[in-house]
């Protein structure tokens, strides 16, 4: 049963796609950190990722398609070794570059030029700090994750992040909730970030966990997913639905595949026209005659205020 489906048809709500905007390109798994949250279940054992032929495939369809936004995500995806390509090839077709940066990545030593390479090529850092008190923080992401992540956000805001480069900082709930009001926690993670640690950002993201994956597993060992899904389910916002990502977005797995979403991707919801759908099978035009993929994991999406890569949505 497609819960999500039924939320549509019951509020008269059609999904469609709109115009492309956004290419979000998943490196892989691999992370430096395992975090409860994670729909992706990476971590530092994962070794799966992009290859050298599938990176330059995708690269060539940067240049001849030239997205307005490329979105780097992974796993961290600075441990890529296409990042830098990416980045740069990106920056160079004249596309908005998106780094979905963990910051801890920043305080390793094969990564402490991150900082300067980031804001020498404008890149707009999408930095996850799931709340500003220490404790909340070293739950969800693993011991003495926040302590690196403050002193990563410092360096950043030496380089220029926060003030003259965006800096958006990401909230996920920790557990079986939605998260609250973005802009009164905005104004929240402001203020405690400047008072405690004299850290500026541009604005912040509130995204909602998505039941699958790592998170999915968490809900059923304590016994949560049914309340979860009646939660998000009983949320549902049709006003939310124009902002969905998966209008605007083509996300491209390690192998080039085509996804709606980087949830979808973890699902293995690949787009098909009588075979599976690689990135240089479709252009931003011809994404539109395929249907968006839904499943009962997209509540997560329209629940509240509506959740997405872009934080908020009503």
């Amino acid at each position: 049963m497609n819960r999500f489906q039924e939320q549509l048809r019951t509020h008269s709500v059609p999904l469609r796609r709109g115009a492309f905007q956004t290419l979000q390109i998943n490196v892989g798994r691999k992370c430096n950190q395992t975090c409860t949250h994670c729909h992706v279940n990476a971590g530092p054992t994962r070794t799966e990722m992009m290859d050298e032929t599938t990176a330059h495939r995708v690269g060539a369809w940067i240049m001849e398609h030239k997205p307005a936004t490329v979105d780097i995500t992974g796993g961290a995806p600075e441990l890529s070794e296409f990042f830098n390509y990416f980045v740069e090839t990106a920056r160079s077709a004249g596309a908005h570059v998106i780094d979905r940066n963990n910051l801890t990545i920043i305080e390793t030593k094969s990564h402490a030029y991150l900082p300067e390479f980031l804001a020498q090529h404008e890149v707009e850092v999408v930095a996850s700090l799931p709340c500003y008190l220490e404790e909340n923080v070293d739950e969800q992401r693993g011991d003495g994750v926040f302590a690196k992540s403050i002193s990563a956000l410092k360096i950043l805001n030496a380089v220029g992040y926060g003030t003259k480069l965006p800096l958006t900082l990401v909230y996920n709930p920790i557990g079986p909730k939605l998260p609250p009001n973005q802009a009164e926690l905005e104004a929240d993670y402001k203020e405690e970030l400047a008072k405690r640690y004299g850290i500026v950002f541009t604005r912040l993201f509130t995204i909602t966990n998505l039941p699958i994956a790592r998170f999915a597993t968490d809900l059923r060992e304590h016994g949560h997913w049914d309340s979860y899904m009646d939660l998000l389910a009983n949320s549902f916002n049709p006003a939310t639905v124009d902002g969905l990502m998966c209008r605007s977005t083509i996300n491209v797995g390690m192998a080039g595949e085509v996804f709606d979403c980087d949830f979808n991707q973890m699902l293995k919801m690949q787009l098909r026209n009588g075979k599976d759908l690689f990135l240089w099978d479709v252009t931003p035009q011809s994404i539109g005659q395929y249907d968006i993929l839904t499943a009962n994991h997209c509540l997560g999406c329209t629940a509240g205020a509506g959740s997405s890569c872009g934080g908020a949505l009503n």
